[in-house]
């Protein structure tokens, strides 16, 4: 008889030297800019309560997950570049009845020995040790306000901290803003970051053309989204990135749809904007199609103008311009697919300047894109925009929505909402299109949707 095979520990996801060496890079960086004086403190996400007492399930900070692949709660990182010891980590403690209930723990001994942390303390400890561990710093990176237990205790250990230094004339430390640092890090891409995300945009696609294959008149938006949410973990996602929306006919033209609760009818689109999550990193990817598979007229001269804008934006990204040229380009080829539509009239500059475009293309052209859908990095430095680089990823995401209840627009564009998203790496000469698996073309769309497997 086989021996069941007993699981009393868990490894890291990832190989531990990938985020010992992106800790020593902070490190350095920040030793080049602000000396030894000066710390990082990044704590974990907090636990958040779904309803009573049944909690959501758990996803870690990204910084804290960039810098140590360390997942559970209750966890705070300290570097201390060019001190010994640099990495400093407090996280709870071995608990075997808690693991009982809640799942193993690493507890300090185990973190430490799998994680390769310098030194590693109990939670319990973090307020008498970190006002050890920071003794004689002037500054410190840390994010406030984005934890409202983890304030807490920074609050008293920068309090504990004055009162050691006595009557020194010293006041708090100065506290720098720890996602800003860390925001540029995450922003260029290196290999192992495009790999993760290049693998959460083929789980994405793949989910996406099973959801095209699968549509059919009459079925939820809910039932749709049960075909890619079984796509996502069968493909190997940890979860979905951010919230489905699954948009059927005057739905799609709210841009933040979660409802999903709608019968698809014959003869309306269908928008779908989803990505997997794969190693903290996600796609955002989406789609509009009709729900019969068959576009209408007014349907595909709207969805035909979105592609085209969508098509000149990825051809014009490259090394060197920057990211406001792109949603300036955008709303200017939307403005123009306005007037054809016969949405909007007057001269092009004044629906511009006038804002009045807003009423049918709301947002921006995309935005970055890596371990947070939105992701972490400036567009501006020093007030002026920045010109895009190799390894940066971001969105490129088009649309044109005309809601129901616009008596102003043509009665046969009413109720339309069309977006077009995928996901782009910028390359020495150009970019990646990381989602390409994904039908856009009218002929493809109409070839494969209701099709089945």
């Amino acid at each position: 008889m086989n021996k069941m095979n007993l699981k009393t520990s868990r490894r890291p996801t990832e190989n531990p030297e990938i985020f010992k060496a992106r800790r020593a890079k902070v490190a350095k960086a920040i030793l080049g800019k602000d000396g030894d004086t000066t710390a990082l403190l990044v704590a974990s996400h907090p636990e958040l309560i779904r309803n009573y007492d049944v909690h959501y399930l758990y996803r870690q900070d990204s910084n804290m997950y960039y810098l140590t692949g360390f997942e559970e709660p209750e966890s705070v990182l300290l570097l201390r570049p060019g001190k010994t010891p640099e990495s400093v980590m407090f996280v709870r403690n071995k608990d075997v009845e808690r693991e009982t209930w809640d799942g193993f723990r690493y507890g300090p001994e185990g973190t430490k020995k799998e994680y390769g942390i310098d030194e590693v303390f109990s939670i319990d400890d973090f307020p008498k040790k970190s006002v050890e561990l920071l003794s004689g710093y002037e500054s410190i990176y840390y994010r406030l306000f984005k934890n409202k237990d983890a304030d807490h205790h920074v609050e008293k250990m920068l309090t504990d901290l004055r009162l050691s230094s006595g009557r020194s004339g010293y006041g708090i430390l100065t506290i720098k803003d720890a996602d800003t640092l860390l925001g540029e890090f995450r922003l260029i891409k290196d290999q192992t970051d495009l790999a993760n995300l290049r693998k959460a945009c083929e789980i994405s696609a793949v989910a996406h053309v099973a959801a095209m294959k699968g549509t059919k008149p009459g079925m939820t938006e809910r039932q749709i989204q049960a075909l890619m949410t079984a796509e996502f973990y069968k493909q190997g996602a940890a979860r979905e990135g951010y919230n489905f929306i699954i948009a059927s006919g005057n739905s799609a033209t709210t841009l933040h749809y979660n409802f999903n609760d709608q019968v698809c009818e014959d003869g309306e689109l269908l928008l779908i904007d989803a990505g997997a999550e794969y190693n903290y990193y996600t796609g955002d990817i989406t789609r509009t199609y009709p729900v019969n598979g068959k576009f209408s007229e007014a349907q595909k001269k709207v969805y035909a103008g979105v592609l085209k804008v969508q098509k000149e934006i990825i051809n014009f990204v490259k090394p060197g311009i920057f990211f406001k040229d792109l949603h300036d380009m955008g709303t200017s080829l939307l403005v123009d697919l306005m007037f054809e539509l016969n949405l909007v009239r007057g001269r092009k500059e004044d629906v511009i300047k006038s804002l009045e475009h807003k009423k049918y293309y709301p947002h921006g052209v995309g935005h970055w894109l890596g371990m947070d859908v939105h992701d972490a990095g400036l567009y501006h430095i020093k007030g002026k925009p920045r010109p895009l680089e190799p390894g940066m990823t971001f969105t490129v995401e088009p649309g044109l929505y005309v809601p129901g209840t616009d008596t102003s627009a043509p009665a046969e564009l009413r109720g339309i909402g069309v977006r077009i998203e995928d996901n782009v790496i910028v390359t020495e000469k150009g970019c990646e299109v990381m989602t390409s698996g994904v039908p856009k073309e009218i002929e493809e769309i109409e070839a494969i949707v209701g099709r089945g497997n």
